[in-house]
């Protein structure tokens, strides 16, 4: 590959969003990796301040925010609240769990992981639909601990 063919190939690269390119011919390689940089910032306009029963409802939110356990995923997968398609969920809202206790399975290259409460107390809210693909540190659960 001579250097005209590379300059054309960085040439045509500038203006798209691929970040690496790697090209094999007559038992020569290249390859070429750029950093994805963002082409523009979108800067958010002031918030308007809050009407007092928003102020007071974002404060019990808070509140209630600081009195949940969240339980996340630890991996990327898909969500399932059961140990087969037929078997009843692990946990449903309202449901008492222990620390250690099983809430739900992620399947991440067929294999089952078993996601387990980090606290004794009670399922609150289920933060994700069974089947659903999950991100690593997404919330799955809300658990209210035991007092």
């Amino acid at each position: 590959m001579e250097l005209d063919e590379i300059r054309q190939l960085l040439e045509l690269l500038k203006n798209t969003d691929i970040t690496e390119l790697q090209i094999e011919r007559d038992g020569a390689k290249i390859r070429i990796k750029r950093e994805k940089f963002i082409s523009s910032w979108e800067i958010p306009s002031p918030a308007k301040p809050a009407a007092p029963s928003e102020a007071k409802e974002a404060k019990e939110e808070t509140a209630e925010a600081q009195r949940v356990v969240t339980i996340t995923s630890p991996i990327v997968g898909i969500f399932h609240r059961s140990p087969a398609p037929e078997a009843p969920p692990f946990v449903e809202a309202g449901s008492a769990v222990k620390k250690g206790q099983v809430l739900c399975i992620i399947e991440a290259m067929k294999l089952m992981n078993e996601i387990e409460s980090d606290v004794d107390g009670i399922v609150s809210k289920i933060l994700v639909e069974n089947g659903q693909p999950v991100e690593y540190g997404e919330p799955l659960f809300l658990i209210e601990p035991a007092s």
